[in-house]
């Protein structure tokens, strides 16, 4: 049985679905363990790791052209969670789904084999003020590369991409435009379907940094109107090394291969090779076959739960949190829009976030501390790094208030 099957709501049923996180039981320092760094990764319920332990122990071999019994079982496992995330994502194929290590290689695979082939000197790459370093750095190689160059959309003080200054930044040179659909800081929630139609009213494609998304709300690839999207199964409640790249078919089939090896050919000599057709075109050697099999566990936990359950209890979690924090004399919160994920993103004033994310964690309190991979966000709020807590399914009213309480130690002790 899924191990969070039937849990059609969270609010009475919290502690049903926290005991599917064995991880969650544990003390810390004499404390119990408060796990508020989701956004960073989330944790895995039994349902993934007994499904992944399952195959293990009855079905591993490689997949793909094995004649044998053992490798026939295993391609349909790993060939069953493309076709879940396909239907996760409303995918119009599974043929759309490529498997990668996660959003960090895919966004890298589509600035390589999509992007920079069309780049000429002068073109453009657009992405937006509160990107990952991920939704960044690859777009700039590949701008250096082909003398290219990177603009950026901007954002508001309460963390709002500024919309209106889209169509001028759109211009007969931009080639692509990269977005979060999330913020990994501020929890700001993109509308990215908006930003999709200025982009393409403009003949520009984009691509859509889902990481951050897929966790809280539902996606679907065809309402959105994206060329691309892309999301890592460690922060659905999936294990690392596995990740999505979702890309319109049209696109994928004019892709050269990112890297070359095993299982990407058509056929191979040494005088020229021919590529398979997508997705194996860009899936070269044995992939993360135990890591496919979790995240196709984890889809059906996340949406057994049910998208207004989780998104309802998580509002909830966030409301009491923010509005606790605010209490505390010299307490910033960066990100104060309304339609926001579960992110709580703050600085204390007189406290560097290093020592306030020690000092909570000594209370067995786990956030996260630095630049959290965004440093020109950061810049732009005018800090070197930020406190973050970033809520999960897991959480409770009791981790809003510890979190609350380990702060306010924070603040009387550098108060004092």
């Amino acid at each position: 049985m899924n191990a969070c099957e039937s849990l059609s709501t969270l609010g009475p049923q919290l502690a049903a679905v926290r005991e599917q996180f064995p991880i969650l039981a544990q003390t810390l320092r004499g404390k119990p363990l408060v796990y508020l760094d989701n956004a960073a990764t989330t944790q895995k319920p039994l349902a993934v790791l007994d499904a992944m332990r399952a195959f293990e122990l009855r079905d591993y071999a490689n997949v793909h052209r094995g004649v044998h019994l053992l490798s026939q079982r295993a391609t349909d496992a790993f060939e069953s969670a493309r076709a879940k995330a396909a239907a996760f994502l409303h995918a119009a194929s599974s043929k759309e789904i490529v498997f990668v290590r996660g959003a960090t290689e895919a966004i890298n695979l589509v600035a390589q084999s999509f992007a920079r082939p069309r780049l000429q000197p002068g073109d453009e790459v657009l992405v937006t003020a509160m990107e990952h370093h991920a939704n960044i750095v690859p777009w700039q190689m590949v701008c250096e590369a082909a003398g290219a160059k990177l603009r950026v959309l901007p954002i508001s003080d309460g963390g709002v991409l500024d919309l209106q200054a889209l169509p001028a930044l759109l211009t007969t040179r931009t080639r692509m435009l990269a977005v979060t659909h999330v913020s990994n800081v501020l929890g700001t929630v993109n509308d990215v379907a908006r930003i999709v139609q200025l982009a393409h009213a403009h003949g520009v494609p984009v691509l859509v940094d889902g990481a951050q998304a897929v966790a809280h709300l539902p996606v679907d690839v065809q309402a959105l109107g994206c060329d691309f999207y892309v999301f890592s199964g460690h922060k659905l409640y999936g294990p690392t090394g596995i990740g999505v790249l979702w890309g319109r078919a049209e696109h994928l089939a004019a892709m050269p291969p990112y890297q070359g090896g095993g299982d990407m050919i058509r056929t191979v000599s040494f005088e020229f090779t021919t590529y398979a057709d997508p997705p194996a075109r860009f899936e070269a050697g044995t992939p993360h076959i135990t890591g496919a099999v979790g995240l196709a566990a984890a889809i059906d936990c996340v949406q057994s739960l049910g998208w207004d359950a989780i998104r309802a209890h998580e509002r909830a979690l966030l409301e009491l949190a923010q509005n606790e924090l605010l209490r505390i004399p010299g307490l910033r919160i960066h990100g104060t829009v309304a339609d926001k994920i579960g992110v709580v993103s703050f600085n204390v004033e007189g406290i560097h976030a290093h020592d306030l994310g020690t000092i909570v964690d000594a209370e067995g309190v786990a956030i996260r501390a630095g630049h959290h991979c965004a440093m020109p966000l950061m810049q732009r709020y005018g800090v070197a790094a930020m406190a973050r807590a970033s809520l999960g399914v897991y959480n409770t009213e009791g981790d809003m208030h510890a979190l609350v309480r380990a702060v306010r130690k924070a603040h009387a002790m550098f108060a004092a």
